[in-house]
């Protein structure tokens, strides 16, 4: 966690997200807010970043290609225990269900939702760090 010459708050955050647009849209908006954005377009491509232990949250879909957004937090609570973790989802109920497999402590926010509602939660992520 770093903080701004303004005393913004800002971390590393690793994106997973399989939609174009919206990782697109979410990488700019989070770098706009003052975060460092790395963005990949599946779970198997955040691991490796994952690894290396240098990202304060994984903000992560659900529901993608070859590795989900839970199997991956699942990956990243060995690879990394102090990241934490965001699911931003259309399918929040599944995130939430207790067999899930999800970390008990990952935040959920559910799709659509306005984006000064993501960036305040990301911002209360770094601020209890």
């Amino acid at each position: 966690m770093t903080t701004q010459p303004e005393g913004r708050i800002t971390g590393r955050i690793l994106l997973a997200e399989d939609d174009d647009s919206m990782r697109l849209f979410l990488e700019r908006a989070i770098t706009r807010a003052g975060y460092e954005v790395v963005a990949v377009d599946r779970g198997t491509a955040a691991l490796p970043h994952i690894a290396t232990g240098s990202f304060g949250l994984l903000l992560t879909d659900i529901v993608m290609p070859e590795m989900d957004g839970i199997e991956l937090a699942q990956r990243a609570a060995q690879l990394a225990p102090t990241m934490r973790v965001m699911f931003i989802t259309g399918f929040a109920a599944v995130a939430l269900s207790r067999g899930s497999g999800a970390p008990s402590d990952a935040k959920v926010l559910s799709k659509p939702f306005h984006l000064r509602d993501l960036v305040a939660e990301i911002d209360r992520i770094f601020e209890g760090e």
